[in-house]
C-alpha cells in the first residue's frame, strides 16, 4: 500500500471528523433553540388567549330594545376608555379627529367609503354620530356640523 495515499486518507478522515464534531456542536444549539422557540411561542398563544379573553369580557355588553339586540354606548366619563365603545363608532371619532375642523355626516361617509348618494345609506351614520354626541363622545354645532369635545 501507498504510504503517501494512507497519509492523505487518514489526514482527510481527521478533517471529517472535526467538521463532524462541529456540525454536531451547531446542530445541538439550533435544537436547544428550537426547543425556546416552541415554548416562546406556546407562551405567546396562552397570553394572547388570555388578552382576547379579557377584551371580550370588558366589551360593552348588547342591551336589548324592542326585543332586538343593540350595543350600548357608554357615557363619556374620565373612567370610560375609548375602546369601551364599539369598533365603527370608533372609526367614526378618529375620522371627526383628524379633520381640519367641523365635519358635516356627508364629508365623515366619504371618508369611511359610504354611498353618500344614497340617503338610506347616510342616514344610519348621521343616527350614530348623533348618538356620539348626545353620550358627550362628541359635540354637534349649531349648524349641524360635528366636532370633537375638548
Amino acid at each position: 500500500m501507498d504510504p503517501e495515499l494512507l497519509e492523505r486518507i487518514t489526514s482527510r478522515r481527521e478533517e471529517l471528523d472535526e467538521l463532524e464534531e462541529r456540525l454536531a456542536k451547531e446542530l445541538a444549539e439550533v435544537r436547544a433553540e428550537r426547543d425556546e422557540l416552541a415554548v416562546a411561542e406556546r407562551v405567546l398563544e396562552r397570553v394572547s388567549e388570555q388578552l382576547a379573553d379579557e377584551r371580550a369580557s370588558a366589551a360593552p355588553a348588547p342591551g336589548q330594545v324592542g326585543g332586538r339586540a343593540v350595543m350600548l354606548i357608554p357615557h363619556r366619563a374620565p373612567d370610560v376608555e375609548e375602546n369601551a365603545i364599539p369598533p365603527d363608532y370608533q372609526r367614526i371619532l378618529s375620522v371627526v379627529r383628524q379633520a381640519a375642523g367641523p365635519v358635516m355626516a356627508r364629508q365623515v361617509g366619504e371618508t369611511l367609503g359610504v354611498d353618500v348618494s344614497v340617503r338610506s345609506k347616510l342616514e344610519p351614520l348621521r343616527g350614530k354620530l348623533v348618538r356620539l354626541t348626545d353620550r358627550g363622545w362628541l359635540r354637534k354645532m349649531p349648524d349641524g356640523r360635528f366636532t370633537t369635545r375638548l
